[in-house]
Parts: structure tokens; C-alpha cells; sequence
């Protein structure tokens, strides 16, 4: 009779799971029923390109995120669709942003945060905010990523930065030196002694490299410049000024290699550790690049190296 009893509880146990598991009531789709991505469908009426693919990026999300019908989930699966389905989804979806003006880009990661909000609210017990996220962080924020933008990424981090210390110190950091605003000016000594400012450096452009002579993919970024004839050509022409800065504090280890860089370039080091300790920039990784106007104004922050040498190359 105990073993019976026993029996039916685990049975009621089960059955309470499978019906909260994701929010879905008992008729959920088996794991094995899982869907595609849910594509956009942009309506007839807006005709031109531009029209078309606004609309397309703003509502990317909107059929995925549909708080009507709410999907399995489980490790492997959101909301229906597989992992890696989602993955290529947020690949495709940060691609199309990077062919937008930077207002609809905003717009669209905004639009997101919203739904994935309401989301929440509708479902709390399922993976969609979570794994959204983590892929948007691993797209826009990682400094490994070749499409990386912090200054997208701060719209995600800032709406959900409240009650989260790492968002919030994301999105305080991701704010510093934005596209379209002067770069922060800072004091350096070049390999004479002298000190210098980066403001003082007067070209058409500046490309400010915060890197290390130690450094691998420092190296391959020189190797890189130098192969290039016309990045080359703007050098030599005064056009472009490449000013080069190590932000560490083992000076004599710089000292002992600053042969190693290109002797056309501007090389120093921050004698008063501001970058690093201050945080005035927000350095991740090496080399990270700014690419900045005759006035100082950032045209690229903490550029892809592939982004760079392109946009480089076209000048």
C-alpha cells in the first residue's frame, strides 16, 4: 500500500514538472517537435530598400518573442527552436545592424529589450531572456568577436543594468569614448622623453592602438598595416598619423622593444597610468583601436582589426 502511495506522488511530481517546465501546459511539443527561426515578413507597402530592411531589422525579433504562444524549451532548445538555429538568427540579425544607420540599430535593440521583457513578465520559467543575452553579449560585446560594437551592446546593458552590478559596470564602461563624440585627450612620452598629448597630433586621422610589444596579434596588426600600400601611402602623406601607446607598467620591457615598432608611427607609453588605473578608456583587450577625425571626433572605437584595415584601405 506504501509502495503504491509512493508510486502515485512521483507520478504527481512528474506531472506538476512537465507542466510548468517553460510555461507550457500539458499539451507542449515533444523535444524532437522544434521549428524554425520565425522570419519577419515585410508588408507590400514599404517599397524602397532602405524602407524594407528598417522595417526588417526593427521587428526581427517580434514573431519569436510573440508572448501569445509560448514554446518547448529545455537545454538544447528555445522557445521552440534549437540552439544553433538561434545562434545563426542572432548572426544574421547583428549583420543586418551593421548595414543600418546607428539610430535604427538603437531602435532595434531597444525594441528587443522590450519584448524580451514582456517576455519575462509572460514566462518567467523559460530560457529566452537568458540565452538572448548571453548570444547578444557574445556577438557585440566579446573582444574576441569580429563583429563586436560596444556602443550597441550599451543599450542592452543598460536596460537591464539595474539590480545587475556586471550590466551596470558594462554599460558605464561601454559609454566611455562613443562614436561621434571627442576622444578623451591624455598625456604620454614618446621614445625621445618628450611628453606629448594626443590632442598635439595634427592629421586628417588618427588610429590610436593601445597594445604591447609582447603581444601576438599586436605583431600581426603591424605585419598587417605595413603590407598595406595604401595605408602606407596615407602615412607618408601625413594624411593618417598611427600613435601607438603602452598602458602597462613595465616600462623597461616597452623600452628594451620599441625598435620592433615602425619607425613612421608615434609610440609611447602612459607615464601616469590613467588608462589603465583610471579607466578613461575601456581597454578589454589588445591591440584595441580607435579610429578618430581631424578633431579628435571617434569614427571607430575599439575596431575589429578586419573592419579597420577595410574602412583603412577605402580612404
Amino acid at each position: 500500500m506504501k509502495k503504491n502511495i509512493i508510486i502515485h506522488l512521483l507520478l504527481a511530481i512528474v506531472l506538476m514538472l512537465s507542466l510548468f517546465s517553460c510555461g507550457r501546459k500539458a499539451s507542449a511539443p515533444p523535444r524532437s517537435s522544434l521549428r524554425a527561426f520565425p522570419r519577419v515578413e515585410v508588408p507590400s507597402m514599404y517599397e524602397s530598400e532602405s524602407d524594407r530592411m528598417n522595417y526588417f531589422v526593427q521587428r526581427y525579433w517580434d514573431r519569436f518573442t510573440d508572448t501569445s504562444e509560448v514554446f518547448f524549451c529545455d537545454s538544447t532548445t528555445v522557445n521552440g527552436v534549437s540552439l544553433d538555429g538561434l545562434e545563426e538568427a542572432m548572426g544574421m540579425y547583428v549583420t543586418l545592424l551593421e548595414k543600418t544607420s546607428g539610430d535604427v540599430a538603437e531602435q532595434s535593440l531597444s525594441r528587443l529589450c522590450d519584448r524580451l521583457l514582456a517576455f519575462e513578465k509572460k514566462d518567467s520559467s523559460s530560457n529566452v531572456l537568458e540565452e538572448i543575452l548571453s548570444l547578444t553579449e557574445k556577438y557585440l560585446y566579446d573582444p574576441q568577436s569580429p563583429v563586436r560594437d560596444e556602443d550597441k551592446f550599451e543599450v542592452v546593458a543598460s536596460r537591464f543594468s539595474e539590480g545587475n552590478p556586471r550590466y551596470s559596470f558594462i554599460a558605464r564602461m561601454s559609454s566611455l569614448n562613443r562614436v561621434g563624440t571627442p576622444a578623451t585627450d591624455f598625456e604620454f612620452t614618446d621614445t625621445k622623453g618628450r611628453l606629448r598629448t594626443l590632442y598635439s597630433i595634427k592629421a586628417d586621422y588618427t588610429l590610436l592602438i593601445f597594445g604591447n610589444p609582447d603581444c601576438t596579434a599586436c605583431k600581426n596588426l603591424t605585419v598587417a598595416m605595413s603590407g598595406d600600400p595604401r595605408i602606407n601611402s596615407l602615412i607618408s602623406s601625413g594624411r593618417l598619423k598611427v600613435v601607438d601607446i603602452y598602458i602597462d607598467r613595465e616600462v623597461d620591457l616597452w623600452k628594451s622593444k620599441v625598435d620592433e615598432y615602425p619607425s613612421e608611427w608615434i609610440n609611447g607609453y602612459d607615464h601616469k597610468f590613467k588608462i589603465r588605473e583610471d579607466l578613461i578608456y575601456h581597454v578589454r583587450a589588445i591591440p584595441s583601436m580607435y579610429l578618430l577625425d581631424k578633431s579628435k571626433i571617434v569614427l571607430m572605437k575599439d575596431a575589429p582589426e578586419n573592419k579597420l584595415l577595410q574602412y583603412l584601405s577605402s580612404l
